[in-house]
């Protein structure tokens, strides 16, 4: 199980890895292609909409071919869509190579959630995160040490594919191990329907929870730069760094939830997280002062880092374990609906009306974020035995 287990944390390191390559190579990319600086939006669009596509599907593949087979053959799609955007030279064949790292990220994040959410602790689920956050990190420092060198941005997408094309040879020489456990915890009823997975109490709040939280930390990522920018008159190049401030607490924060999770449930993890952001969304309202702005920014960061997990984690306790694959499947589709959706919309609202309406989004988002989940605790303790 631990030789299982580092290999479920490299394969998250590796999910991480391109996940924020796109934004640090694009202002290279754009003007090679010909097309305006908004269709890096087309891209993330198509990913995040196969994405959607493959974690839906994740319960019906899971089931009939395994975890391990799936997460190999999925890592083995991200790298041959990585191994097209190195060949690619036309905005074009770049769209065409982003639904097949869609389709293999989306599968990647359900069955592994799904895995660690059945059969480890909940540090273990924080840590994993870590990783991810790990691999994001690394991503952009890998093209930006490339970009300096004088090379091309296909040069560091190879470099990502060769990486995961290494991974992707481990995970299937080492799919006996996913085998053997498999041999004696198959599950061979039938997939849930979308129906059957709708009816059970709770989903849909949870549904909504995750599309809040997921719309709150992609929000805050994507506009808390232009946020410091527009609203505090900090220069571009130091809120390009002071916005890392948020990437850093979600970081450094699962790394330390892993320990709290020792001593404390996945719902009291949860509640500390959206405490810690409403502290955090206090400081903005109050304090116009730029070091409370960038603690306020750090702050945000650090409690989204429990929540994501820990909802995740508590999946199967809430829901059995013979439905958390469909539920988590569920539970990451509208992760990235509210990606796809609600940080343009914030654009739009920042456009139009005032980007100082930043904290007010987030707050509302929180807020709705929190509701829902009180209203899952409710339907859970009422459904369990006391």
């Amino acid at each position: 199980m631990h030789l299982l287990l580092a290999i479920i944390y490299l394969s998250f390191i590796s999910l991480g890895l391109p996940d924020a390559m796109l934004g640090a190579a694009w202002p290279e990319m754009y003007p090679g292609f010909g097309v305006p600086v908004s269709f890096a939006g087309m891209i993330s669009a198509t990913i995040a909409v196969c994405t959607v596509v493959s974690s839906l599907s994740s319960d019906r593949l899971t089931r009939r071919f395994g975890t391990g087979r799936v997460m190999s053959f999925s890592v083995a799609l991200t790298c041959f869509a990585l191994a097209g955007f190195f060949f690619s030279h036309t905005f074009h064949l770049l769209l065409l190579f982003a639904i097949p790292y869609g389709l293999g990220a989306g599968s990647v994040d359900a069955s592994l959630n799904n895995y660690v959410a059945l059969h480890y602790k909940s540090r273990h689920m924080s840590w994993l995160h870590c990783m991810w956050g790990v691999g994001a990190a690394t991503g952009p420092y890998v093209m930006g040490a490339v970009l300096a060198r004088g090379m091309s941005w296909n040069s560091g997408y190879g470099i990502i594919a060769i990486v995961q094309m290494v991974l992707s040879c481990i995970l299937f020489s080492t799919l006996f191990l996913w085998k053997n456990w498999e041999a004696g915890n198959e599950d061979r009823r039938k997939a849930l329907s979308f129906s059957e997975v709708f009816s059970i109490s709770g989903v849909k709040a949870v549904m909504l929870a995750f599309f809040c939280y997921c719309a709150l930390e992609q929000t805050a990522m994507l506009w808390s730069s232009s946020y410091l920018v527009l609203s505090h008159g900090v220069p571009a190049a130091d809120a390009a760094s002071y916005a890392g401030l948020f990437f850093l607490g979600i970081t450094l924060g699962r790394a330390l939830s892993g320990f709290m999770t020792l001593v404390l449930p996945d719902r009291g993890m949860i509640r500390i997280g959206e405490t810690v952001i409403a502290v955090g969304l206090a400081i903005l309202f109050l304090s116009p002062s730029l070091a409370a702005v960038l603690t306020a920014l750090f702050l945000l960061g650090a409690g989204c880092a429990p929540i994501y997990p820990s909802i995740i984690h508590s999946t199967p306790a809430n829901f059995g374990q013979s439905s958390s694959q469909a539920v988590i499947g569920i539970e990451m589709a509208c992760a990235y609906v509210g990606i796809c959706i609600m940080p343009p919309f914030f654009g739009v609202v920042a456009s139009r009306i005032s980007i100082r309406l930043f904290p007010f989004f987030i707050a509302l988002l929180l807020a709705v974020m929190i509701l829902m989940l009180e209203v899952l605790f409710k339907k859970v303790d009422a459904r369990l035995p006391s």
